[in-house]
This record gives C-alpha cells, sequence and structure tokens, in this order.
C-alpha cells in the first residue's frame, strides 16, 4: 500500500502528521503537486512535480494508484475516482469518502458549483481547525493500524 497526497491545497500541519506517519509505518508517501515541494529526507517521502494545469496532479495520482492505496485530497470528484479504482480516500479533516457516501458529496458540489455560476454568493468551507487536525490524525492511524495489524501504528 502507498499513500497518494494531492499536495497543491494540502495544509502543512495534514503533511507533517503524514510525514510522521510515514516513518513510523514504512509506507511510502508520495506527494504530488504542480510545485516543487520540500519534504524531509526519508526512503518513505518523496514529492512528484507534474506540469500545471487543470487537474493534471489529480490525473497522475489516478493513473498511479493501485487498489488499496490511500489518497488524501479533499477535492471530491478525484476522491470519487479513488473510490472507482477500489483505492481509499481521506479528507483532511478527517473525513473518509466511501461508496456510501460519494455520490452525495458529488451531488452538493454540483448543486454549490451551479449555485456560484448563477451569481449566487456562497461560503466556503469553514476554516481548517486544531478539531480538524485531530480527526484526521485519529482517522489516519485508525486506517493504518487495520492496514497494517502487526505493525504498530
Amino acid at each position: 500500500m502507498n499513500i497518494w497526497v494531492d499536495a497543491d491545497a494540502c495544509p502543512v500541519v495534514i503533511k507533517e502528521i503524514l510525514y510522521r506517519a510515514a516513518n513510523r509505518t514504512k509506507i511510502m508517501t508520495t506527494l504530488v503537486a504542480n510545485k516543487s515541494l520540500r519534504v524531509p529526507v526519508s526512503p518513505y517521502i518523496k514529492s512528484l512535480e507534474v506540469p500545471k494545469g487543470f487537474d493534471v496532479a489529480d490525473n497522475r495520482i489516478v493513473q498511479e494508484l493501485v487498489a488499496g492505496d490511500l489518497v488524501i485530497t479533499a477535492d471530491i470528484p478525484l476522491a470519487a475516482q479513488v473510490i472507482a479504482k477500489q483505492a481509499h480516500a481521506l479528507n483532511p479533516r478527517g473525513e473518509f469518502y466511501s461508496t456510501a457516501n460519494i455520490a452525495e458529496r458529488l451531488a452538493m458540489r454540483n448543486f454549490m458549483e451551479e449555485l456560484r455560476a448563477s451569481g449566487v454568493e456562497t461560503s466556503g468551507p469553514s476554516v481548517f481547525n486544531h478539531s480538524d487536525r485531530q480527526q484526521f490524525a485519529a482517522e489516519l492511524d485508525r486506517f493504518l493500524a487495520q492496514v497494517r495489524p502487526n505493525k504498530h501504528a
């Protein structure tokens, strides 16, 4: 199993949690972004720079991942593609996307886009806070403990 990170918009505190988890669990973690990223020196952490462009990073993640991998993303269409490939998608706020909730999330995202396109002002996501960070860390640890039961996660 590998961890893939949609890194362009991933909060720094989430990346730091992922760096520690990669080293602790020895799971290869790849941050994909359309700009150069500084990552800690580790045999388990690497960055992959892709060309700038709409969905280039997302497409690369989908191309590279295999069933069972974990993708960290807040991008709902990317999460839908990840789930379609029998992989796992976790957003930076600690919510797993699943076959049970992805259709609803896509529908809501599309509805909000339609509202914005028609001129309706909508609020964006709430400010990322300490509770979100804790929720992410807890869900990540729980997931890693399940996929690596013989290792300390």
